[in-house]
């Protein structure tokens, strides 16, 4: 059992063709850099919450500037100052729900959008403190153990899968489902051809493997253009140059207890589920966490959150699909992940290059993106496979999957029926698997 689990171990590494510590020159930083970036869809969110809550064009536009900008700052803290892994910051799905009920029971309008910085900021300090303490640590070494948190890293690939398929090429904006399925094909397809290449030719496809995504991208791009759905027409409105939102200035915080407790629960919601991002990331680069990581790892996330309250913008948190990523190209080098906060940095002051981002077609990104989600799934499967899967074991990883799946395809009108703590709960499907496979592990009775 021991030798396999090394021949499994020197397996894994061969796959990394650039080790998290090893430097990249860097315009290669930049380029692989810039990669991550168009893999990821942080102005989302910002464009998310802006319809929710009715923001107009100029306040939206400035949201996802500073969102950029936020993303950017917490990358580099969390990458080059704090856990030091391969990873990226964008803005998180879950506080969502909350974000819209805190505006809307503030007042709305700028004192509402206040309320929220105010209680994101708090939330951040309590997050910190959480780090700093090692409480949070304490409690991973606890109730995470491999089966458990095999299981937690294929939920965060599994309930992203539908999100994928449905948002991104079922539903994607701006063109007919066929040619949205058409577009999420080649996508994928040229991304499997491209990694194919890179391990066939060995050194001389490498550069296949290494700029798989971002050459994805542009032949799905070009292919969106030859069928006709591609919508420049924002590129070439927007500013080369324009200034972020300043604090105090053009927003200031106020500070509410129940928005504060209310945005302190969907930190501790944020922090099950970044876990398993961190998991994720540290299966594919075959690096196990140190408590040291952990626990700087939390206070990276708090001081990035910290940040983007600090800059009008909501809280971020570590992506998962990076760690896909990196497992295609096989680039682990956390150079690039601080290339790649550069870039987020640049977007948030160029509107055009920002915009240039925003319109690619999101089926595009979902033929990737539904590829990068398997391969985080399978990874989950990885670190579980050396495991001894017994009866009880069967239930802690079954019923999370099930779990993840019953809450994705969850109707949102019976979500929001529910109370409003209970949303923020299973809002995130991740976090809920998550919090419901540690529960299992600690109540089921291991069978002999």
């Amino acid at each position: 059992m021991e030798t396999q689990h090394n021949q499994l171990n020197e397996k894994r590494k061969t796959q990394l063709t650039v080790l998290p510590d090893e430097k990249v020159s860097y315009s290669q930083s930049a380029l692989l850099g810039l990669q991550h970036v168009m893999a990821m869809d942080v102005y989302v969110v910002p464009f998310l919450i802006a319809m929710l809550i009715g923001l107009q064009s100029g306040q939206a536009s400035a949201l996802i500037q500073s969102t950029f900008i936020a993303a950017g700052i917490a990358t580099i803290i969390q990458t080059h100052f704090c856990m030091k892994l391969p990873i990226a910051q964008g803005p998180s799905y879950v506080p969502l729900g909350a974000i819209v009920g805190i505006y809307a029971t503030s007042g709305s309008g700028q004192l509402g959008w206040n309320t929220i910085l105010g209680a994101s900021l708090i939330g951040a300090i309590f997050v910190i403190i959480l780090g700093y303490t090692g409480i949070f640590n304490k409690i991973v070494k606890t109730f995470i153990p491999p089966i458990v948190g095999g299981t937690i890293i294929f939920v965060v690939g599994l309930s992203l899968m539908p999100v994928g398929l449905s948002d991104n090429i079922f539903n994607g904006a701006g063109a007919s489902i066929n040619q949205n399925i058409n577009l999420a094909l080649i996508s994928a397809a040229v991304l499997i051809i491209c990694v194919m290449l890179g391990s066939i030719f060995n050194k001389k496809g490498r550069i296949f493997r290494i700029a798989s995504v971002i050459i994805a991208l542009i032949v799905g791009c070009i292919a969106a253009n030859v069928i006709g759905v591609l919508d420049l027409s924002a590129v070439s409105q927007a500013k080369w140059f324009s200034m972020p939102q300043i604090p105090f200035a053009d927003f200031g915080f106020t500070f509410n207890f129940s928005a504060i407790i209310t945005m302190v629960i969907i930190y501790i919601v944020l922090l099950a589920e970044t876990t398993g991002t961190w998991f994720a990331v540290s299966n594919v680069i075959d690096k196990p966490l140190t408590d040291k990581q952990i626990n700087r790892g939390v206070i990276g996330e708090g001081i990035g959150c910290f940040v983007a309250s600090l800059l009008g913008s909501t809280p971020v948190t570590g992506y998962s699909t990076n760690a896909g990523v990196i497992s295609i190209t096989g680039i682990a080098s956390r150079r690039v992940f601080i290339a790649a906060g550069a870039w987020f940095i640049l977007f948030g002051f160029s509107g055009k290059l920002a915009a240039l981002i925003s319109a690619i077609p999101s089926a595009v990104i979902g033929g990737i993106f539904v590829i990068v989600c398997g391969i985080i799934a399978i990874s989950g499967l990885q670190v579980m496979k050396n495991e001894s899967i017994g009866e009880k074991e069967m239930y802690v990883i079954a019923v999370p999957v099930i779990l993840t799946l019953a809450l994705t395809l969850l109707p949102d009108d019976f979500l929001y029926s529910l109370p409003t703590t209970v949303q923020y709960l299973l809002g995130s499907p991740i976090a809920t698997a998550a919090i419901v496979a540690i529960s299992l592990n600690k109540i089921l009775p291991t069978v002999k």
